[in-house]
């Protein structure tokens, strides 16, 4: 039977390409609801609440946060600098909670505060399509809303809002001036996508052809960003952007798989599946999560609904891990506005048969290649690390070619500064997304490498264009390590620049940097950023503290090294405050046409342990 069903869904799959086209069958069905919850479901998640305490507690929550939401005032159009965002996303929060909540229980408070929702975006002038991701939000807002609502809307306001999602939403994605996300292999990609799926799924009745010609497209198109999970799962724009691109394929294909028995081969995308273990390695155990590039400041683990949809689809409950700890102290976001759809992807799944992860390392190549490895899943005070390559050209990419963060007793010790507010340096003006060499984004303190756990030569940046691979590693039980080649961002100040960052005997983090230096001489910056205290406690030792642990930064070098601690506070009067954050680490001044090698060990609990270590070549 299961080999019949496989020929059936490569038949079917081969069936719906047409000389490498994409076509999408016309039958699909003229009832509603078609959006990610059928009636068929919901006894299933009913099941679920009745027989399970953590999805009882979720759906109970998810309950009140609607009944919160009936006491606020309906959203207003109010546009903050050049976006509609963060109305776009609440009206999206809004209209799923209160639909859920009507679904689940019949109650007519929810339908009818989802509906005055709706009816209210849908009368706003515009969706402002001059920043297409509040569109798409927005679209899929009132999508749901229609869907999810259907068989109780009267036919007026059925009008108001499917005219809405086709002359606001839908109908502006064919203008030129705002379709560009079409060819970016991005995040607006799958956002955009997904939300204009969302709107012509719902109202496909009334537009066929229209419906049908957009969703053709997203499917054609949204390979470009699938594309860049390629060839193991790391996501190029790192974990804020996980949530929100990843969250919106997910959505995407969700909504195409239940409507035509089949996503059209998009799943089987190289490194799609396996972007569910980049995900959950980049959560570090003193719950902050490796937040390169535009991740959050301080950015902590959160609950993910989205690893619910992966773990069902990969047969693999290990990827909820944890999870569960959200769920008993509720430390989940109900801000979260696609949290209800943890209960449809989920409603297959146990909290508490979800083992720990088998793999303590992890690595992955691509766009913007990382390492992380761990010395446990379980223990609160196990040791951490995890290293990038990669290139300051990505898209929300930094100058943090070679940083690393390191977790070790509870508490972040190497920490990564993450992004600042956008709209706090577009307001006064600051060239943001200008990322030419001498682009104005690089003078932002969060954003250059003198502000990440890497190098700086004479105080530059390092090379934009520049792509470093992680082009080695080793997965044994003492000794995990993984090695990134710098030398294409910083080739225009050494011949190489090689680091290598390991984990050994569980006890000790060496980060070892191995440089050979140009016909010119140069004074090297070797940085750390740390929210520890720090003090220099001997000739090569610098002991940071905080909550009554220690860790202990040796420096091995035959070279003379300058320790130092330097502030993080603004540089510029439009740089975000960094407060109780340092930055240390040393200076050393580099003959021309040399060879050197440094080695800082990370110690917690300040013993003097050392390891001995071998030049990085050997550590194959």
């Amino acid at each position: 039977m299961k080999k019949l069903t496989v020929l059936f869904l490569l038949f079917i799959t081969s069936f719906l390409l047409v000389n490498g086209q994409i076509n999408i069958p016309q039958n699909i069905s003229q009832s509603h609801p078609r959006l990610l919850l059928f009636d068929s479901d919901l006894q299933d998640i009913r099941t679920n609440i009745k027989n399970d305490k953590y999805w009882k507690k979720i759906h109970e929550d998810i309950l009140g946060e609607a009944d919160a939401i009936i006491s606020l005032e309906t959203l207003e159009r109010k546009q903050i600098g050049r976006r509609l965002l963060s109305v776009s996303r609440e009206a999206l929060r809004r209209t799923y909670f209160l639909s859920y909540a009507f679904r689940m229980t019949d109650e007519k408070k929810y339908f009818n505060r989802a509906e005055a929702e709706l009816l209210k975006i849908a009368q706003f002038t515009d969706w402002n399509p001059t920043h297409f991701l509040d569109v798409a939000e927005m679209t899929m807002a009132a999508a749901i809303g229609y869907d999810w609502l259907f068989n109780d809307l009267s036919t007026n306001a059925k009008a108001i809002i499917r005219e809405a999602i086709l002359k606001k939403g839908i109908e502006p994605s064919y203008d030129e001036k705002y379709n560009w996300f079409l060819k970016a292999s991005h995040n607006w990609n799958q956002v955009c996508n997904a939300g204009m799926t969302f709107g012509a799924l719902a109202v496909y009745e009334d537009a066929p052809e229209l419906a049908q010609k957009t969703i053709k497209r997203a499917v054609e198109t949204i390979k470009l960003p699938m594309k860049d999970y390629q060839p193991s799962g790391a996501y190029p724009e790192g974990d804020s952007y996980w949530t929100y691109g990843t969250s919106f394929n997910v959505l995407f294909l969700n909504a195409i798989e239940k409507n035509y028995g089949t996503d059209f081969g998009l799943t089987n995308t190289p490194g799609f599946l396996a972007t569910a273990e980049y995900k959950q390695h980049l959560g570090g155990p003193s719950d902050y999560v490796f937040n390169y590039s535009d991740a959050g400041h301080l950015r902590k683990k959160r609950f993910e609904p989205t690893l619910f949809w992966f773990a069902a689809k990969a047969k693999n409950p290990s990827l909820i891990y944890g999870q569960n700890e959200f769920v008993e102290h509720k430390t989940y976001r109900l801000s979260d506005r696609i949290f209800p759809s943890v209960m449809i992807w989920g409603k297959g799944l146990s909290f508490e048969n979800a083992p720990p992860p088998s793999r303590l390392f992890w690595q992955g190549e691509g766009k913007n290649p990382v390492a992380m490895m761990r010395t446990s899943w379980t223990d609160p005070n196990a040791i951490f690390v995890g290293l990038k390559g990669g290139s300051p050209s990505v898209n929300h990419g930094h100058m943090d070619v070679g940083s690393f963060v390191m977790d070790a007793n509870g508490e972040r010790w190497a920490m990564d500064l993450g992004m600042q507010n956008y709209e706090s340096l577009e307001s006064k003006g600051i060239g943001l997304w200008n990322k030419k060499q001498d682009g104005e984004r690089w003078e932002i303190l969060r954003y250059n490498n003198r502000y990440h756990n890497t190098l700086t030569f004479d105080n530059e940046f390092q090379l934009v264009g520049g792509k470093s691979e992680i082009i080695q590693q080793t997965d044994r039980k003492n000794f995990m390590s993984a090695v990134t080649d710098m030398t294409p961002v910083y080739a225009n100040k050494v011949k190489t620049a090689k680091r290598g960052v390991a984990l050994v005997d569980k006890e000790v983090v060496v980060i070892k940097d191995e440089i050979e230096t140009s016909e010119n001489p140069t004074k090297m910056q070797w940085t750390m950023v740390t929210p520890a205290e720090a003090e220099i406690t001997g000739k090569n030792q610098i002991t940071l503290t905080q909550n009554g642990k220690s860790v202990a930064l040796m420096v091995i070098s035959k070279q003379e090294v300058k320790l130092k601690t330097w502030s993080a506070a603004p540089v510029h009067s439009y740089d975000a405050e960094n407060e109780g954050i340092t930055r240390v680490g040393f200076e050393v001044d580099l003959e021309a046409n040399k060879a050197y090698d440094f080695t800082v060990m990370l110690v917690p609990n300040s013993s003097k342990r050392k390891v001995k270590v071998k030049k990085i070549a050997d550590w194959k």
